[in-house]
């Protein structure tokens, strides 16, 4: 005869010891069910729960009046990818479309307008264009004020658009490179100081003339001044004395009349008077100090006899 033992399963264990708690305490199981089970409220309630949803619809409001004001800034300014209004961010550098108005320095390597317009430069007071070393010491000043134009730096030049010289200015000298100057002004040009030029001439149909008012005017030049007349005459007016003088050479008078005015007449004595008619010939006499004189004409020269003039 074989006995063989049959192992208990789980749920039956659980039962049996089920079975002996509550056989253990009998007294526990009728207190639970006799009492009320206790009900507990979670949340916000009464006028927290009030206060909270108006601030969730104050903060709601005050989300959508900053949107619609970002809205319409961005809509006023002309906020764009490329841009912001007339301001354009190109791959060359800034653009900018009609007027702009800068309240502070600006600073730029290059500006240029647009192909074929104009580029206009505005200020109520001045425009001032500087050039500066890295020490920022001025070099080159450019300045347009409602006083004038002054333009300072070691040198200024004008250039035509062949590149040919027309003015250059320095410390040294200043140089006009334009085959013509002309001078408009009524009172002519006014120099302090000699000027030196190849040749002076009037624009056509015009007088020239060379005047110095309280001082000596002279004519320089070391193979010879020439003064020539085509057309016209030349006068030369002084009030004390005129000199023509030739150190080396002569002084010669072509032309085919040569009048001499209100020249003095010299008289003769009267013990030298020749008997006759009266001549209406004179000859022009020399007084050893170079003064001119006439003198009547006779069978031979008078000089002599009228030279009263040179005492």
């Amino acid at each position: 005869m074989v006995i063989r033992e049959i192992p208990r399963t789980l749920s039956d264990t659980s039962n049996q010891h089920t079975e002996m708690t509550q056989e253990a305490c009998p007294h526990r199981s009728h207190v639970q069910s006799s009492e009320n089970p206790h009900v507990y409220k979670v949340g916000i309630h009464g006028w927290r729960k009030r206060c909270l949803y108006f601030f969730v619809l104050l903060l709601m409001f005050l989300i959508l009046i900053n949107l619609a004001l970002t809205i319409w800034i961005l809509k006023v300014m002309k906020f764009t990818i490329d841009g912001m209004g007339n301001l354009r961010i190109t791959e060359k550098g800034l653009k900018l479309e009609g007027d702009s108005e800068f309240l502070q320095t600006l600073y730029a390597k290059e500006i240029q307008s647009k192909p074929g317009r104009p580029l206009f430069l505005q200020s109520s007071r001045n425009i001032s264009v500087n050039v500066v070393n890295g020490n920022k010491q001025l070099l080159t000043q450019l300045v347009t004020g409602s006083s004038g134009f002054r333009a300072q730096g070691r040198m200024f030049e004008v250039k035509s658009t062949s590149g040919n010289l027309l003015f250059s200015a320095d410390e040294q000298e200043v140089v006009v490179g334009a085959e013509r100057l002309r001078v408009t002004g009524a009172e002519g040009a006014v120099f302090s100081k000699s000027v030196e030029t190849p040749h002076v001439r009037a624009e056509p149909f015009k007088e020239l003339r060379l005047e110095s008012p309280t001082r000596s005017l002279l004519m320089e030049a070391p193979k010879g001044v020439e003064i020539q007349a085509e057309a016209g005459d030349i006068r030369a007016i002084c009030r004390n004395e005129l000199r023509l003088e030739s150190k080396d050479g002569e002084i010669a008078l072509d032309a085919q009349w040569i009048r001499l005015l209100r020249l003095p007449e010299g008289k003769a004595s009267t013990g030298s008077l020749s008997s006759g008619t009266r001549q209406t010939v004179y000859e022009v006499c020399v007084c050893p100090n170079g003064r001119l004189f006439l003198s009547q004409a006779g069978t031979g020269s008078t000089c002599q006899i009228n030279n009263n003039v040179c005492l």
